[in-house]
């Protein structure tokens, strides 16, 4: 019997896998359903009335004014107050028809070319989240259970059968981002095609949503990855959990709160959140307000640019430095 195909269907018979995946789908098919909801075609009619309406907030702003007016001049006339009223009563500050734009009133139109990336980010957060919890659940359960003993029992060579586990995770978690990734791709098209609107999409464009996809992907990986060596290297599912929410915890309330304290330049460049931002906005970038240079008497704060390839080195090593852990440990360490 083939070892990979058996640990397929491993994953995919594990009551936790099922949950996890009805959950991701609902999840999923829940964002999409709110956005269609919530998204409307703006034509002349939502126009007419948005114009309506700012003109309607217009009158009403000047009514309230002119009743200002008429109090102020009223309490100055009866000589009370006088000290809390400015000399000519604000006249000055009558409202002005510019001052209410029709777009304020707008209802929310959905716009696929310029918001589809953020939902890019959206999607690989929460196949991060399943990746994670089903790699590390995956391989602990097998430790916790013994199963991995007994399947050593048949096929004693370790790290064929981590390197077999591990693919076969990875493969799962991979075929699952992109087909789910094209429907979301395809769900949020249709839902600016109807309910709002698609933006010139040239080649480039696609190229480019292509490549925030790619890099989406990669992340998913390598959490799940890392989920899959810590659980391996604790020999629970417990041990990823509990490493996840501390490094959570000290990455970003720890290390925020010391570097702030002591005043370290670009303190954020030591945050893991800073790299997943730049890891999907391509760059990010850090001001360091407490070094100004003064130019045209205007502060310009030092500045520090956080490049994806950069975040590609940061989460590539930490997992290659998780992996050759449990690696060692596969290999070293007595697994009865």
């Amino acid at each position: 019997m083939n070892l990979y195909t058996t640990e397929l269907r491993r994953i995919f018979k594990r009551r936790l896998t099922r949950i996890m995946l009805v959950l991701l789908v609902l999840g999923l098919g829940g964002i999409a359903i709110a956005f269609t909801a919530n998204s409307h075609k703006v034509g002349p009619a939502q126009v007419a009335a948005a114009e309506a309406r700012a003109e309607a907030e217009y009158q009403q702003q000047v009514k309230y004014h002119e009743e200002s007016v008429r109090a102020c001049e009223a309490a100055k006339a009866a000589g009370a107050g006088t000290d809390r009223y400015p000399p000519d009563c604000g006249r000055e500050w009558t409202p002005t028809r510019d001052n209410f734009q029709a777009e304020w009133f707008m209802p929310y139109q959905f716009d696929f070319r310029d918001e589809f990336g953020n939902f890019i980010a959206i999607f690989a957060g929460i196949m991060a989240l399943f990746g994670f919890v089903v790699g590390a659940s995956y391989v602990g359960a097998e430790w916790h259970s013994g199963g991995m003993m007994n399947l050593l029992l048949w096929r004693p060579k370790r790290l064929t059968v981590l390197f077999t586990k591990l693919g076969a995770l990875l493969s799962t978690v991979l075929g699952l981002s992109l087909v789910l990734g094209a429907l979301w791709t395809a769900a949020f098209w249709l839902i600016g095609r109807f309910d709002g609107v698609t933006g010139k999409l040239t080649s480039g464009v696609w190229q480019s949503f292509a490549l925030s996809g790619l890099r989406a992907v990669g992340l998913v990986l390598a959490v799940a990855a890392i989920a899959f060596g810590l659980a391996s290297l604790g020999r629970h599912t417990a041990m990823a959990l509990g490493v996840a929410v501390g490094v959570t915890v000290v990455s970003e309330i720890g290390i925020r709160t010391v570097m702030a304290i002591i005043g370290t330049p670009f303190g954020d460049r030591y945050v893991l959140s800073t790299y997943a931002l730049a890891w999907f906005s391509k760059e990010w970038k850090l001001f360091d307000y407490n070094a100004c240079n003064f130019q045209q008497g205007q502060c310009a704060p030092g500045e520090l640019v956080l490049t994806w390839q950069d975040s590609g080195l940061v989460f590539g090593v930490g997992t290659a430095v998780v992996l050759a852990a449990a690696i060692w440990a596969m290999r070293s360490r007595d697994v009865t």
